[in-house]
């Protein structure tokens, strides 16, 4: 994955992000900036995931929208 191309277009990918994880904020998507890992932690968080799945939807989720 690369982050550097996805925080290029994250203002972009944010509504599609919002349609995948409708249960993150436009603030908390904002401030993730396209970081995996931060956006990891919140699925994780919100929707109850491990950690591996978490990172394999967030990975998808970014393969999806190169």
């Amino acid at each position: 994955m690369n982050n550097d191309i996805i925080a290029g277009k994250w203002k972009q990918l944010t509504g599609k992000a919002k349609a995948a994880w409708g249960k993150l904020t436009d603030d908390e998507l904002t401030q993730t900036q396209g970081n995996a890992e931060q956006l990891a932690g919140l699925v994780q968080e919100r929707y109850g995931k491990t950690r591996e799945e978490a990172r394999k939807e967030v990975q998808d989720f970014f393969d999806q929208n190169r």
